[in-house]
């Protein structure tokens, strides 16, 4: 299964799964002012489809629907590619203590009873996306640091074709390393002559991608 991509950042983009119109006409158009973009499924089998073309930022998903309920449809989307760490917020008219607790537990971060007000609607799902961007933000940093450095390439140079690429890297010109190295531009153009021969390359500009990378005696 392809990963879907994830949707442009100038707008958030909320998935609003619900059965009522009534309810998704009212949320749509407060998401809408608030500077949102919004999806919208009237059940779970079509909210699964959804998510295969675009992950939303969150998720608003109502507890109580026909066919597939709220929790079972919380659960196979956290399943679903690039999901595990979207925020979902359930809405209901539920108020049994252990319901609430199986929208929780099934992966929900939070709850709204039904009627929703759309301002503390907005306000929670501001607060749900800036935590949500921050624990993402937080994974990537460390993936970044444990990924291991590229690996170093056998450096078959010697100290002194060394020094002329080191040079050449830093952007100077043929004359300029002779000038520095104390040689003449004909010993530069030598070194430079092996260099491409012994690293497998044809330009300096080739050369120079490699010498970052190349074990130092």
């Amino acid at each position: 299964m392809t990963v879907p991509m994830p949707p442009p950042a100038e707008r958030a983009v909320v998935l609003l799964i619900d059965d009522a119109p009534d309810t998704v006409r009212m949320i749509a158009e407060a998401l809408d002012e608030a500077g949102y973009t919004v999806l919208v499924a009237t059940d779970g089998a079509t909210a699964l489809q959804r998510v295969e073309r675009v992950i939303p930022d969150a998720v608003l998903l109502d507890a109580c629907m026909p066919g597939m309920d709220g929790f079972e449809t919380c659960r196979r989307l956290k399943q679903a590619p690039g999901m595990r760490t979207v925020p979902v917020i359930f809405m209901t008219g539920l108020a049994e203590t252990a319901r609430l607790i199986e929208g929780l537990s099934a992966g929900g971060v939070d709850y709204l009873v039904k009627p929703v007000v759309p301002d503390e609607l907005v306000a929670r799902l501001q607060a749900h996306l800036r935590v949500a961007r921050e624990m993402n933000a937080a994974v990537r940093a460390r993936e970044e640091e444990a990924a291991p450095a590229p690996a170093l390439l056998p450096n078959p140079l010697t100290q002194r074709e060394l020094d002329v690429l080191a040079w050449v890297a830093r952007g100077k010109t043929n004359r300029d390393v002779a000038e520095i190295l104390g040689m003449s531009p004909r010993t530069v153009n030598k070194h430079l002559e092996h260099i491409y021969e012994k690293l497998g390359v044809e330009t300096r500009t080739a050369a120079v991608a490699q010498f970052a990378r190349l074990a130092r005696p």
